[in-house]
């Protein structure tokens, strides 16, 4: 759906992590031009000239921004999936993107199943809960082979603890999250949560990380073993970044 919105140039740096001196460079360089009405002169920018540069930045970093901002906005309208009806319909575009690239031949659903299961439990554990902006951003770059979904829900340690007041920090939250089947926790029936992801990163040698509160987890296709260390960068909710070339 095009985005009509008109940002401003403070708008846009804040969107893209990108300074306001090097979108003025940009501009003038036609990297990415913008609108300045006659009236003012001011540089605006198209939601939909974003929408399209966005997948070719950093997508982790953009993700990693919004979710470890102690305050933030709504994504753009492209990236932001507010509800799970939303989302799903993003996940299907995946899906059919990803079979008219030829990317990925015999796997076309795996990347769409994990990223979906990661959603999934972001609209499911935080139902009626979220602190402050509910949903997911969810971007992808098909040509990079690479998905990056984020929200700022309560975090895998602050949902676990329902079930297992017992766990002491986030590192602790993860490793159960991506080992151990816990009874009591509907969504686990759909797929076994995040041991469901596990499997198939594993099986197929994708690369994975994932990110709750002060924690980090990373499975890579060259040592397949849990990597659960403290993160440097603190964030709200869950975080993960999928490779899958």
């Amino acid at each position: 759906m095009p985005n009509k919105e008109l940002m401003t140039i403070n708008q846009a740096s804040g969107i893209l992590g990108i300074s306001i001196d090097t979108l003025r460079r940009w501009d003038k360089s036609g990297k990415l031009p913008a609108i300045r009405p006659k009236s003012s002169g001011y540089r605006y920018y198209s939601g939909d000239l974003l929408a399209e540069l966005m997948p070719r930045l950093d997508i982790y970093k953009l993700v990693l921004r919004w979710a470890g901002s102690k305050t933030a906005t709504e994504p753009l309208s492209d990236f932001y999936c507010s509800n799970s009806s939303i989302f799903q319909a993003r996940l299907a575009r995946l899906e059919s993107e990803l079979i008219r690239s030829g990317a990925l031949a015999g796997n076309i659903s795996l990347p769409a199943s994990i990223i979906g299961e990661i959603g999934n439990n972001a609209y499911d554990h935080n139902l009626g809960n979220w602190p402050d902006i509910p949903g997911v951003f969810f971007i992808y770059n098909i040509n990079q082979r690479q998905a990056a979904i984020a929200d700022r829900g309560q975090g895998v340690l602050a949902t676990l603890k329902k079930v297992r007041p017992g766990l002491k920090n986030d590192q602790d939250g993860l490793r159960t999250a991506f080992t151990e089947i816990i009874s009591g926790r509907a969504p686990e029936n759909r797929g076994n949560g995040l041991k469901f992801v596990r499997k198939i990163v594993t099986d197929k040698k994708y690369d994975l990380l994932f990110k709750s509160g002060r924690a980090e987890l990373r499975i890579n296709k060259k040592s397949h073993g849990l990597n659960i260390t403290e993160a440097k960068i603190s964030i709200n909710g869950c975080l993960a970044l999928i490779k899958f070339c």
